[in-house]
């Protein structure tokens, strides 16, 4: 397979986790910079990812959507940054476990949240998160091993999982337990994850200088 690696992406949108996860791998990438209102939408992209939403990556000739799914492809595809515990890792259960757990139950619970949507008591057990309170609780429980889903050892489910949390503290829909807060701070003063902010935040910036001025 070539190692040409493409990222898909705006800096205002979830694509901000995968450019963590690309600065954490520490390999040469090229960036697609897509707009919501005509490049996303065009055919060019939707040949990459049909639902024309970012971000999404391609790797040689392999395309990989969805932020979690790119994050965990990331890290099998470049072992050498070991970022994902080994088959046979004991570790890789909960590693598994956690970073899918923010995309789907706590997301979900997040943003039926927002939506002004609750789950009637009795229908609980449709409902793949249970209810709120038990996402956040669940979200809680993850980060009981130490300082890292892993306890002591950084990996992608850090990555997937505590931009979930960064970000849902960010915009006030996460109740702000300090275990929270501790996580937050302590992974978003990594070296990589400072890297990507800045180089998303400087795209936004220069994005907004181009826009023009009123009178």
């Amino acid at each position: 397979m070539s190692d040409d690696l493409v990222f898909y992406t705006n800096p205002q949108s979830r694509g901000r986790i995968v450019r963590w996860m690309l600065e954490e791998i520490g390999r040469p990438y090229r960036t697609e910079i897509l707009q919501y209102a005509d490049s996303m939408k065009a055919p060019a992209y939707l040949a990459v990812n049909p639902m024309g939403k970012v971000p999404a990556i391609k790797h040689g000739d392999t395309v990989v959507t969805e932020a979690g799914a790119i994050c965990a492809y990331l890290a099998d595809a470049f072992p050498e940054a070991g970022l994902a515990p080994p088959l046979g890792d004991k570790r890789r259960g909960p590693y598994f476990r956690w970073m899918f757990f923010a995309a789907g139950p706590l997301e979900a619970a997040i943003t039926n949240k927002n939506l002004g949507v609750e789950v009637p008591a009795e229908r609980k057990a449709m409902v793949g998160y249970g209810c709120f309170e038990d996402a956040i609780n669940g979200a809680e429980q993850a980060l009981k091993a130490g300082d890292y889903i892993l306890g002591d050892t950084f990996s992608t489910a850090d990555v997937y999982f505590g931009s979930a949390i960064g970000f849902y503290l960010q915009w006030g829909v996460l109740e702000r337990r300090p275990v929270f807060e501790a996580y937050a701070a302590r992974l978003q003063a990594r070296p990589a994850a400072v890297r990507a902010r800045e180089i998303d935040d400087a795209l936004i910036a220069a994005a907004q200088a181009q826009q023009p001025q009123p009178a």
